[in-house]
C-alpha cells in the first residue's frame, strides 16, 4: 500500500483545525497551507507539518502538492473567506473563486488521490417554505443571495467542471451554519451567543437557524474522502431551530436572561433600514442588515439524508452543542457563567 498525506487548507480556521485534530487522532500525516503571520497558526496540532503560503500565490501552492512519488494524496480544501455582507467583493471572488480554481489545477497537475471540497448550502437555491432543500445537480449564482453564496455556487461549479473535464475524483459538502466549542477565532454564532450573555440583543428576529456541530461537520469530511461517491455532493446540516427556541437554550444552559421579544420581519427590516442609515454618517457596520435578516426568515430545513445514508454522517443533538458551547466559552473566560446554572453544567470547580 502507498502512503498517504492529507493536504488541508484552511486548516487555522473553526473547520480546518477541527479536521487537523481529527485527523492526527486517526495517526494521518497531514500538511496544512497556512496563511504567513496567521495568528491562529496556534490552533493547528504540532504534528500537522506547516507549509506558509497563499491558495492564490503559484509558488506556495506547488511546494504544498510537493510530496514522493510513492505518496498518495488526499485534499481537504475548506480555506474560503467567509462574510455575512450581501456585496460580491473582488478580494471574495479571489479567494473563494480564484483561489479554488488554484487548488483545482493543483489536483488535476499532480494527479490526486481524492479532493473534498467544502462548500455551503449557501450555493445551493432557496426553496419555498414548506419544501425540503436537498443537493442540486448544477449551479447557478444568479439563483442565490449575497456574494458569499454566489462564490460558493461559482467555486462548486469549477470543482463539478473538473470531475466531467479531468476525470478527477471529487466530492462536495456542502455545510449549514456551524457551532459548537473551539471556535477561537469568534465567529459568527459563538459572538451571537456572547452578545446574548451579555444582554446586547435586547430582541430576536422572527425566524429559524440551522447550524451543525463543527465536531460532527469534522467527521463528515474526512468520511467523505473516504466514501464520498465521484462528483457527487452532501449536505451536512442539523434540523432547523427556531429563534424562540435557539433563545431558550441559550438562557437555560448560561444562566442569561431571556429574550422574549420577538420582532416580526417586517418591523425588523424597518429597523435596517434606519440602521443602514446610522451606518452610513457613523461609518460604522450595523448589526441589523437586510441581509441578516433575509438569512434568518429564509427556508433554513435543510436535508442531511444523503450524507447519513452514504458517509454514516451522524449529528448530535442541537442542546447538546448550545451545552458544549456554553461550557467551552465559560471555561475559556469569554462568558462568566455563575449560581444554578454553572451548578448544572458541572462548573463550580472552574476558575470564573
Amino acid at each position: 500500500m502507498k502512503k498517504a498525506i492529507y493536504l488541508l487548507t484552511g486548516a487555522a480556521g473553526y473547520l480546518g483545525s477541527n479536521i487537523s485534530r481529527l485527523l492526527i487522532a486517526q495517526n494521518k500525516a497531514v500538511r496544512a497551507l497556512v496563511l504567513r503571520g496567521d495568528p491562529a497558526i496556534t490552533q493547528v496540532p504540532a504534528e500537522v507539518e506547516i507549509v506558509s503560503g497563499d491558495i492564490l500565490d503559484a509558488g506556495s501552492i506547488e511546494q504544498f502538492f510537493g510530496v514522493p512519488n510513492d505518496t498518495d494524496i488526499i485534499v481537504i480544501h475548506c480555506a474560503s473567506m467567509v462574510t455575512v455582507s450581501p456585496e460580491l467583493s473582488k478580494k471574495l471572488y479571489a479567494v473563494n473563486v480564484t483561489g479554488t480554481q488554484n487548488i483545482l489545477d493543483a489536483c488535476i497537475r499532480h494527479k490526486v488521490k481524492k479532493l473534498v471540497y467544502v462548500s455551503s448550502t449557501g450555493a445551493i437555491p432557496e426553496l419555498p417554505r414548506g419544501q425540503v432543500i436537498r443537493e442540486i445537480n448544477s449551479f447557478d449564482p444568479d439563483l442565490v443571495i449575497g456574494g458569499y453564496g454566489k462564490t460558493k455556487a461559482m467555486a462548486t461549479r469549477l470543482v463539478i467542471d473538473a470531475v466531467k473535464e479531468h476525470g478527477l475524483d471529487a466530492s462536495i459538502v456542502y455545510p449549514s451554519g456551524i457551532s459548537g466549542p473551539n471556535d477561537y477565532g469568534n465567529g459568527y454564532f459563538t459572538n451571537f451567543i456572547i452578545d446574548y450573555f451579555n444582554g446586547k440583543m435586547p430582541a430576536g428576529i422572527a425566524g429559524s437557524f440551522n447550524a451543525v456541530d463543527v465536531r460532527d461537520l469534522a467527521d463528515g469530511v474526512i468520511a467523505c474522502t473516504e466514501k464520498g461517491r465521484r462528483g457527487e455532493g452532501y449536505i451536512l446540516s442539523n434540523s432547523s431551530v427556531s429563534m424562540r427556541d435557539l433563545f431558550q437554550l441559550i438562557s437555560s444552559n448560561t444562566g442569561a436572561k431571556e429574550i422574549n421579544t420577538i420582532l416580526p420581519v417586517s418591523a425588523a427590516k424597518v429597523l435596517a433600514v434606519l440602521s443602514s442609515c446610522v451606518s452610513f454618517f457613523t461609518k460604522k457596520p450595523g448589526l441589523l442588515t437586510s441581509f441578516a435578516i433575509y438569512n434568518l426568515s429564509r427556508n433554513n430545513v435543510f436535508s442531511c439524508e444523503k450524507a447519513k445514508r452514504e458517509l454514516g454522517f451522524r449529528v448530535r443533538p442541537f442542546e447538546e452543542t448550545i451545552r458544549d458551547m456554553a461550557i467551552w466559552l465559560h471555561k475559556d473566560r469569554r462568558i462568566c457563567i455563575a449560581g444554578e446554572s454553572a451548578r448544572t453544567l458541572n462548573l463550580d470547580s472552574m476558575a470564573a
